[in-house]
């Protein structure tokens, strides 16, 4: 079923100095962390004004991580496009907070072949979690699922319009 809207997956919107990094088994912090969800913002503020409606798949792992994604940097200046940034920190943002445990997405993690993430460094993605909490918008969805149980669990909860 074709939703029509965009889709993004953040990972291809690292920096080649945070591939390189998480390549040699080194976890990111928030300090190359930011600019990459600043991007991903600008890239969501953008696609708001033209009224299209995104899904974003992002390790977006800290509440503050999440909060830039919706509202950028609050140490940014002003753009001209700010009725888009307001359009968007207004926007019924949904968070899918896919979860599991470590061991069951560890295994997945290992079958997983070409990616820039080495699978050692999800103990450092646990340890940093932060899971949304209310007054987020989010909803829970649990990994144990099968994929057509996961989709049409988040199906049920996007806003259509």
């Amino acid at each position: 079923m074709g939703l029509g809207w965009k889709f993004y997956d953040a990972d291809d919107y690292h920096s080649e100095e945070n591939r390189m990094k998480m390549g040699r088994g080194v976890p990111l912090s928030d300090q190359d962390r930011i600019p990459w969800l600043c991007s991903l913002h600008d890239i969501l503020v953008r696609d708001v004004a033209l009224g299209q409606q995104v899904i974003l798949a992002c390790s977006a792992l800290k509440k503050m991580y999440r909060d830039i994604l919706i509202q950028g940097r609050s140490d940014e200046p002003l753009k001209s496009n700010e009725t888009a940034k307001e359009r968007l920190a207004s926007q019924q943002l949904l968070v899918v907070y896919l979860c599991g445990s470590f061991e069951i997405i560890s295994r997945r993690l290992s079958q997983r072949k070409g990616h820039f993430m080495p699978p050692e460094l999800l103990q450092s993605q646990f340890s940093i979690l932060e899971p949304p909490s209310a007054p987020e918008n989010f909803i829970q969805v649990s990994v144990n699922q099968s994929l057509s149980e996961i989709v049409d669990a988040i199906l049920e909860a996007l806003p259509m319009k």
